[in-house]
């Protein structure tokens, strides 16, 4: 697997790996994260997309030269309660569903915690959609973060996870 810096190439790849994910889940009557229809063709959502492409913070993980998975760091959303350090965010991390399972997630988060430790920041922070199963919030704790606080943002229910570096940066 190869980590590479994402940009403006990448959207399409990018807007495929969400309506693979969104796919994934309307198939399991999960559509409480992401809705049921495609990101592809919003243009809210491709905008979105676009500018964190655009934004210098977005990685792109390539299974067999195939884009499989994408993260953005930057700073938080303005829907969740600053930190009180300075941190790392991970905006957003997507996998195209082709690649479930071949780690490219947890790949992808390593990356973000070493870019954490390049950077000399101590707290990586990142939320979820919290609702249906608590399997997101599940999978993000697997990967060792834990819950610092719930949020909603209207009726969707979300999850601040953070994972401090230690101090050797992981």
């Amino acid at each position: 697997m190869k980590i590479r810096e994402g940009g403006v190439e990448d959207v399409a790849a990018v807007l495929g790996m969400f309506d693979s994910a969104v796919a994934f889940l309307v198939a399991r009557g999960r559509t409480g994260q992401w809705g049921a229809d495609p990101f592809t063709g919003d243009p809210r959502r491709v905008g979105r997309v676009e500018g964190w492409a655009g934004g210098g913070g977005m990685r792109i993980a390539e299974v067999d030269g195939e884009p499989a998975g994408c993260v953005v760091v930057g700073a938080a959303h303005d829907y969740v309660s600053p930190a009180r350090e300075p941190e790392l965010y991970v905006q957003v991390l997507v996998i195209d569903q082709r690649f479930s399972g071949r780690g490219v997630g947890r790949a992808l988060l390593g990356w973000a915690l070493e870019e954490a430790g390049r950077r000399g920041v101590g707290l990586v922070r990142v939320d979820c959609y919290a609702g249906d199963d608590g399997r997101l919030v599940a999978y993000y704790e697997g990967c060792g973060f834990v819950r610092a606080e719930p949020f909603m943002v209207g009726a969707w229910p979300g999850m601040i996870l953070q994972r401090r570096l230690s101090p050797s940066g992981t």
